[in-house]
């Protein structure tokens, strides 16, 4: 069978990459089809019932200053909110919302089923289907043809999915969940390398059978701010969540069990996360720490089902169980199901181009886990950027691609597709060189009307933006013209140990000392009545701060952004023969010509291309 309908942009997977991919290119004027297994399993929380965290909730932000929606979806599901760092710079700044899983499913639906633009389908895709290096669709399990312009292939954790238990494994791409097996081996018939890598979940449990007098709790933040920029609701009834550790002789129990461990009697040959490993992976690589903290997650509001956070494992059942009941508050703990790991296969980044597009296949993108990325929220943006691009693609416009000084997003897919990764990657405020200008604070002003100009934030963004910068822009102004007296203010500074004022200085230079807030500021009259008479929004008030407090060193960082540009700016054709550069190392030739990098700056991101090797090619493009 072969349906009569054709479509600009076919989508195959609905996890979070598949969501956001859909609702871009269907926002955008493309006639969608999202493709998945099930339904009713539609942006599932396969893990830890949360959005956001270090680094991962810029991302977030960063995808709702563009247009996209896990931020709309995040607070409207969120049952915990939390801004991690706060006691750090703004630059480290995360917000964080523990979600109801359910609720979080079903408002991602509802979004999507209200796009006039997307149509659904429920199958398992076999195939993608080709001609002359272009792809012209796909065919799905039960023989269904259907064209499309441009694929996107939002595969997960499903590509030959197996998952292990203790001694046991079988085919899965997630429990109670089939594996996709027919697309890996057309896809390297086509030419593209495979690997393979593996996760894990932790158990969930019985919250009803969990002593929480005995764990330390953990409320959430008493002043919220929503993941949205446009969310006026702010989170009411937070849920709270718990902290509990193991100890050793929990770890004694769990080693018990290694023996019949799948990673560790070689059955998994994936690659695991390194910054987020199995309980027993911890026991081996830290065996000088007695204990490991533990959260205790609800999984929504309505339920009694609990997320074990730090306690991801493959070993057997009853091991499971017997540790769990040595750790203190869960001494009569009841499992719902155990932990399991599952072992799926990747396509490295590197056979990408910076749209997410394939460099062999036309058309053809991969998002998600299909690319060796773990995280909802890694797979959400690059979903944004390959449902705008798969767009983009299908009506001839001008790619979209955001840099590494743009966006978090940038850093993220730069990475992949330039230096790839061997192991399952996640974003860390670490990877990015200009993480001060790439706060979570400010991404609606980097990027809002990018997304503006792009047809996918809409009006109400944009004028929203516009007046908040107006507010920043005339209370910085204020705050450089407008002096404070000694006697207002003296007491405050001696307080915090701050030296105090002989003269009336501008309010500017007070506010630029560390240890002092604007808050503290309000005792100056002037100060007071202006923001009374204007009333800026929180929003401005924070923004202005941080500019007038760190505006030394965003200055230095901006600087540092424009000569570097420089070199982003200098192009590589897309059909350079990197075989013509004799005088570069052989290691730096191979990795060019395996690359194809489209810049000098991201020729210089290369792993094994050293600063001769740039200096030859610098040369030869006649710079």
């Amino acid at each position: 069978m072969k349906l009569e309908e054709q479509y600009d942009v076919i989508i195959v997977g609905g996890g979070h990459a598949g969501c956001e991919a859909a609702h871009a290119a269907a926002t955008l004027g493309s006639k969608v089809l999202l493709v998945t297994q099930n339904l009713e399993t539609l942006a599932r929380m396969s893990c830890n019932p949360a959005m956001g965290g270090v680094a991962k909730g810029q991302i977030i932000r960063e995808i709702d200053a563009l247009g996209g929606m896990s931020a709309i979806v995040t607070d409207a599901s969120a049952i915990q909110f939390r801004m991690l760092n706060k006691s750090k710079g703004p630059a480290m700044w995360s917000p964080r919302a523990q979600c109801d899983k359910k609720v979080f499913e079903k408002q991602w639906r509802k979004t999507l089923e209200e796009n006039k633009n997307i149509d659904f389908w429920q199958d398992t895709v076999d195939n993608i289907t080709t001609e002359k290096g272009n792809i012209t669709g796909i065919i799905t399990k039960m023989g269904v043809e259907i064209s499309g312009k441009s694929v996107v292939l939002c595969s997960g954790t499903f590509l030959n999915g197996l998952i292990h238990l203790g001694k046991k494994n079988y085919k899965g791409g997630r429990a109670g969940e089939p594996s996709a097996e027919g697309i890996t081996k057309q896809l390297i018939k086509l030419g593209f390398t495979r690997g393979r890598m593996k996760t894990g979940t932790p158990p969930r449990l019985d919250g009803r059978t969990i002593d929480y007098s005995v764990t330390e709790e953990q409320k959430g933040d008493e002043k919220t701010v929503n993941f949205s920029y446009i969310t006026k609701e702010k989170i009411k009834d937070q849920r709270s969540c718990f902290i509990t550790y193991t100890s050793p002789e929990v770890h004694a129990i769990l080693k018990e069990g290694f023996e019949d461990s799948p990673m560790f009697s070689g059955r998994i040959k994936g690659s695991g996360p390194r910054y987020c490993p199995s309980i027993e992976d911890k026991i081996e690589r830290f065996s000088t720490k007695d204990r490991h903290q533990l959260f205790i997650e609800p999984e929504g509001r309505d339920t009694i089902e609990i997320y074990l956070n730090g306690f991801s494992t493959s070993l057997p059942e009853d091991v499971q169980l017997k540790a769990l009941r040595k750790i203190k508050g869960l001494e009569k703990v009841k499992m719902f199901r155990a932990g399991y790991a599952i072992e799926y296969d990747y396509f490295p980044p590197t056979q990408l181009k910076h749209t997410l597009e394939t460099k062999l296949v036309n058309n053809l993108f991969f998002c998600g886990q299909i690319n060796g990325t773990t995280g909802y929220e890694e797979a959400a943006a690059q979903g944004l950027m390959a449902g705008i691009n798969a767009h983009q693609n299908a009506y001839e416009k001008k790619e979209f691609i955001l840099s590494r000084s743009d966006a978090y997003i940038g850093v993220l897919i730069d990475d992949l597709i330039t230096k790839g990764t061997e192991e399952p990657y996640r974003m860390f405020t670490s990877r990015a060189e200009y993480r001060l200008l790439l706060r979570q604070d400010n991404a609606d002003i980097r990027l809002t009307k990018k997304g503006y100009k792009l047809g996918l934030a809409n009006e109400e963004r944009l004028l929203q933006l516009q007046k908040k910068e107006k507010e920043t822009g005339n209370l910085i102004k204020f705050l450089e013209k407008q002096s404070i007296d000694p006697n207002e203010i003296n007491s405050i500074l001696k307080k915090k140990k701050s030296s105090i004022l002989k003269q009336k200085v501008k309010i500017k230079t007070i506010l630029s000392r560390p240890h002092i807030t604007i808050n503290d500021l309000f005792v100056c009259k002037e100060l007071k009545d202006y923001l009374d008479k204007e009333t800026p929004s929180s929003e401005a008030i924070e923004q202005a701060e941080i500019e007038i407090k760190y505006g030394g060193y965003l200055n230095k960082e901006k600087e540092s952004v424009a000569k570097l540009s420089r070199l982003e700016n200098i192009k590589i054709a897309e059909d350079f023969k990197f075989d013509k550069l004799h005088s570069i190392s052989t290691e730096g030739r191979e990795k060019l010509k395996a690359i194809q990098p489209k810049t000098i700056g991201q020729a210089t991101r290369i792993s094994g291309v050293s600063p001769s090797d740039i200096n030859v090619l610098l040369i030869y493009l006649g710079r």
